[in-house]
C-alpha cells in the first residue's frame, strides 16, 4: 500500500507493507481522503515529528477487515477521530479530556496519509461514526476539526446572544464562525485578507479587515455600545493576532486560545490583571464535541465545500506548500475511489 511519510522537511509517497487487521480487535480502513490539519502544517514546519511519520488525522474511508463487538460492519463507510480518552483520569474526571495520557497515546496506524489505517476497538467504540449517503467524503472530513470548534465555544461558557469575535478567517476561523452563529452568537470574523473576509460575510459572519487595528477598534466598538466583544477566538498562527484580540475583548472579557504562534509569545499579565480577562486554551474534542459535530454537518448546518481543494496523494507535496502559501483555505487528500 501507500503512504506519505515525513522525511528530513519533505512529504514522500512510499509504497510499504499492506496493513492487515491479523487476530486485533478493531478495523482495516481503506482511506478515501484525509484533510490536511494545521497541526500538520506546524509538525512539518518545525519538524517535530521523527523521519518515517505519517501524519494526518482528519480521515473518511471504508471498512475493509473488521472484528469489532460494535453494530460497524464490513463496507460501512465511516468516519472517526483519532484520539480517545480513559474516561478516568482525573484530567477526564474534570471534563480536560485532551489532557489525558491515553488520549495523547491514541492514534491511527500508520496516520491518516496512507491507502489503509488500522483502528482499534476503542476507536470504533468512542469516536467513528457510520456517515450518511447523502454526504460526500470532503464535507465530512471536517468532523474532528468542528468538533474542535464545539470543544472551545463550549469551554468558553458563553453568554446568550454574545457578540465574539474570530480572528483570523482561514479554514478553522470559518468553521469557528459558522458553529458559533449555529449556537446563536453575533459573530464578528476579521483577517488582514479581504478574499476570506468576502467568503465569511457569505456565511453569516460579520466581517471586516483588521490590518489597521485602529479601524478594527472603531469597528468593533460602533457595533459592540463602545464596550468590545465578550469573547474573542484566537484561530490565527500570527503573533501580531494577539494585539488585535487584546484590543477588541471587552474589559471582564474572554480570549480562547486556539492556536499555537511562532514565536510563542503571550498575554501581559497586567491586561489580565487591570482588566479582569479571561484567557483560556482550547485543544481536541471529546467523544460528546464530535456527537455534536457530526449532528451538525448531517443537519446541513455547515458550509464547507467552498473551503476545500482537492490534491491526490501523489502531490500531497504540493498541498502542504500550497497551504503554507496560503495560496488555499484546506487541502483534502484524495487517496483512493
Amino acid at each position: 500500500m501507500k503512504c506519505a511519510e515525513y522525511n528530513n522537511g519533505k512529504i514522500l509517497v512510499k509504497e510499504v507493507e499492506n496493513l492487515t487487521l491479523g487476530v486485533n480487535k478493531g478495523a482495516i480502513v481503506r482511506v478515501f481522503g484525509c484533510g490536511l490539519c494545521g497541526s500538520d502544517i506546524v509538525k512539518y514546519r518545525q519538524n517535530l515529528v521523527p523521519n518515517g511519520t505519517v501524519l494526518g488525522h482528519e480521515i473518511v474511508g471504508e471498512i475493509v477487515e473488521i472484528n469489532s463487538d460494535t453494530d460497524f460492519k464490513f463496507k460501512d463507510r465511516i468516519v472517526s477521530s483519532h484520539h480517545i480518552p480513559c474516561f478516568e483520569c482525573t484530567y477526564c474526571k474534570a471534563g480536560n479530556y485532551s489532557m489525558c495520557r491515553h488520549f495523547k497515546e491514541t492514534n491511527f496506524i500508520p496516520g491518516g496519509f496512507s491507502e489503509r489505517v488500522y483502528l482499534s476497538e476503542e476507536h470504533l467504540k468512542n469516536v467513528a461514526r457510520k456517515v450518511p449517503e447523502n454526504i460526500s467524503n470532503d464535507v465530512i472530513s471536517f468532523y474532528e476539526p468542528l468538533g474542535c470548534c464545539i470543544r472551545a465555544i463550549k469551554r468558553t461558557q458563553l453568554m446568550k446572544n454574545a457578540n465574539v469575535l474570530v480572528v483570523g478567517l482561514g479554514s478553522i476561523g470559518l468553521l469557528m464562525g459558522q458553529a458559533l452563529v449555529n449556537y446563536g452568537m453575533s459573530v464578528f470574523g476579521c483577517d488582514i485578507l479581504d478574499e476570506r473576509v468576502e467568503l465569511a460575510e457569505s456565511l453569516g459572519i460579520i466581517g471586516f479587515n483588521s490590518s489597521d487595528l485602529n479601524k478594527a477598534k472603531e469597528f468593533i466598538y460602533e457595533n459592540t455600545d463602545g464596550l468590545g466583544v465578550d469573547a474573542v477566538f484566537m484561530t490565527s498562527g500570527a503573533d501580531k493576532a494577539i494585539d488585535t484580540g487584546i484590543a477588541l475583548v471587552r474589559n471582564g472579557g474572554t480570549i480562547n486560545v486556539f492556536s499555537s504562534t511562532p514565536q510563542n509569545n503571550g498575554y501581559k499579565n497586567n491586561d489580565i490583571y487591570y482588566r479582569e480577562l479571561t484567557i483560556l486554551g482550547s485543544y481536541s474534542p471529546s467523544p460528546e464535541d464530535l456527537d455534536d459535530s457530526f449532528n451538525m454537518i448531517a443537519a446541513g448546518k455547515i458550509l464547507v465545500r467552498d473551503l476545500v481543494t482537492e490534491y491526490p496523494l501523489e502531490k500531497i507535496q504540493d498541498a502542504f506548500n500550497d497551504t503554507i502559501a496560503n495560496k488555499i483555505m484546506k487541502a483534502y487528500i484524495k487517496i483512493s475511489e
